[in-house]
């Protein structure tokens, strides 16, 4: 089958988050799927098939499914959109998340996600020795959020990765502050998944925008994801929706041969 990588939320190769991208004429075995997530092992390879006028689209990590990624949703519309069916700007993707729409913007990628609601929870001794800091606010919808200080409390955490594995709250751990240069900047752990950075993640997005776009009173933000390879979002929060765009860049095309 022919296999894709393209950084995703990224302006040149190198940068943003690499995803894995497979365009299949028909669905493979869940087996067969969660093996090439762990042969590829990046933190997302998607799977899309195209069903009656959709897409369908699924997400495995080296750990398993998920049910919402941003990242490589935007990589899927920028192959179906550039290799698969040029003539298109408008993909719908049926999801274990609902319908989700990738519009192309010149050389944005625009994802019109859900948006994800915060729960405030106290915080625990468990969760600071985890994260290596004090956060100031702690939220819970599928990921832990910590909030903190200073943009440079989140580029200079030192997480103990074995540790966030252990917490009993969320799948994945999210931490963000106010920006200097951007609107607000954010680092995503992910080592339940097997993933510990994730460089850009695009479904954290969901509850990050509805909480910076109260805190800021505005609702278009630019936000910056200070992973070491860093990328840029530009967010709108509508009421229930959450639009994200991004640039990509392709890395790789090749071919996946499992006979």
């Amino acid at each position: 089958m022919k296999y894709y990588v393209v950084d995703a939320f990224a302006d040149k190769v190198f940068e943003g988050n690499p995803a894995g991208v497979c365009i299949l004429a028909e669905w493979i075995s869940e087996d067969v799927m969660q093996k090439i997530a762990i042969e590829n092992n990046l933190s997302e390879t998607a799977f899309a098939v195209k069903e009656s006028k959709h897409y369908k689209l699924r997400w495995f990590t080296p750990g398993g499914e998920i049910n919402l990624c941003g990242h490589a949703t935007l990589a899927t519309a920028f192959v179906i959109m550039n290799y698969v069916e040029p003539q298109i700007t408008t993909i719908h993707f049926d999801t274990m998340s609902g319908v989700l729409t990738v519009v192309r913007k010149e050389d944005l990628y625009e994802l019109n996600f859900p948006a994800a609601p915060l729960n405030e929870i106290s915080i625990t001794k468990q969760m600071i020795d985890a994260i290596g800091a004090t956060p100031i606010e702690a939220y819970l919808n599928r990921d832990l959020l910590f909030v903190f200080d200073s943009e440079e409390t989140v580029k200079n955490l030192s997480p103990d990765f074995a540790k966030l594995t252990e917490l009993p709250e969320g799948l994945g751990v999210i931490v963000t502050a106010k920006g200097t240069e951007f609107d607000f900047v954010s680092r995503a752990f992910f080592p339940k998944l097997k993933i510990t950075e994730d460089p850009v993640c695009g479904s954290a997005h969901c509850g990050l925008v509805p909480y910076w776009a109260e805190k800021l009173k505005k609702n278009e933000l630019i936000a910056r994801q200070v992973s070491s390879r860093g990328g840029t979002l530009y967010c709108t929060y509508e009421n229930t929706r959450v639009k994200m765009a991004g640039k990509a860049a392709l890395y790789l095309i090749g071919d996946i041969n499992i006979e």
